[in-house]
């Protein structure tokens, strides 16, 4: 018999024995067929103790709606497909109805609600989802293209909504999409990534989080913490933090596309005069920064790299980086490869 989990208890007139008094509602795993393929999902039900044993279970229509909603979306993320949370969550993101998402993708009108509800999207419906998902410009170009669906209000009510999100995020975006230009030569992990793909939400979160602890953090400074962050997880745990490609540079390890880097909108980075007239890129904390991106694991290792540099001015540790292997062992210019990176100085 399956396992199942007790939710509670409701009290309710029950079907089953026909009297009111209290009835468990359990979940459980269950295995059901879709499209040819069985998949496993979340299974809740209410369960009479009055009833006969082999008729002592029952579900509600709304109940019947959620489980089966449940197993496609099991089907969903088994087939790398958006689950319909995730659908809902696109439309939203963007203001925009059941009816007007559909009308954008020049989709039929009642599409984008079966996929919300009951149906699941073919994989050439998810790409055009996925298209939209984090790039107003590209629904921009969509609403060009099916602009005779809309009435001429309407079309300028939809305009308005998707240039209300890339003003709100587009930037963000066009830079992400810049620097994930320069790394589109190491699109698998390699020991010139740390085996680990690159991924902008941990990079950001990590330079505010050194930021956090780090008073007068500018751009060398940062990239030799950055370096020293990846290389002391690539030793510790075979992985890196951030996904980073680092050169040999005069200053020490400087990561592919730094300047795109610095850019990005969620980083709190100013411009600033030295005391010998130079601009400088100071690095502030940034507010609202989501770290629940870091493991605890990568926030341990942001934590050794932060107390033995924090109070090193950027030569020092330009100079200290000049003493590691991974520098003496390549030229200028090369990449830095993590295997020779894991060989840091403990510290």
């Amino acid at each position: 018999m399956e396992t199942s989990t007790l939710i509670k208890k409701v009290h309710m007139n029950c079907p089953l024995c026909d009297k009111m008094h209290e009835v468990e509602e359990r979940t459980r795993l269950a295995t059901i067929a879709l499209k040819g393929d069985k998949v496993t999902y979340e299974e809740r039900f209410y369960f009479c103790a009055n009833a006969d044993d082999d008729e002592n279970e029952f579900e509600t229509g709304l109940m019947t709606n959620e489980n089966l909603l449940n197993a496609r979306n099991a089907y969903r993320i088994k087939h790398g497909l958006l689950t319909s949370n995730e659908i809902v969550d696109i439309r939203e993101s963007y203001g925009l109805s059941q009816v007007d998402l559909a009308r954008l993708l020049g989709w039929g009108e009642a599409t984008i609600s079966r996929y919300e509800s009951k149906a699941i999207q073919d994989e050439a419906y998810d790409t055009m989802l996925r298209l939209i998902k984090d790039n107003p410009l590209q629904a921009l170009e969509f609403l060009k293209k099916n602009a005779d669906k809309f009435p001429g209000l309407k079309r300028v009510e939809v305009k308005s909504k998707i240039v209300e999100k890339l003003d709100s995020y587009g930037k963000e975006y066009l830079t992400r999409q810049a620097l994930e230009g320069e790394y589109a030569s190491f699109e698998e992990p390699c020991d010139s990534n740390g085996f680990v793909l690159l991924d902008i939400d941990k990079l950001e979160a990590a330079i505010s989080y050194i930021a956090e602890n780090v008073s007068n953090l500018f751009k060398v400074k940062l990239m030799k913490m950055l370096w020293y962050a990846d290389a002391l997880s690539y030793k510790k745990c075979g992985l890196a933090i951030t996904g980073l490609v680092y050169r040999h540079n005069e200053m020490g390890a400087l990561p592919i596309g730094h300047y795109s880097l610095m850019n990005l909108e969620k980083l709190d980075v100013r411009e600033e005069i030295s005391l010998n007239y130079d601009t400088m890129l100071h690095v502030y904390p940034s507010e609202g920064m989501n770290y629940d991106v870091l493991s605890n694991k990568e926030k341990a290792v942001l934590d050794s790299v932060i107390k033995k540099f924090k109070n090193y001015k950027a030569q020092e540790i330009v100079n200290y980086m000049h003493e590691e292997k991974a520098y003496t062992g390549t030229n200028p210019g090369e990449i830095i490869p993590f295997s020779l990176a894991k060989e840091i100085r403990d510290f």
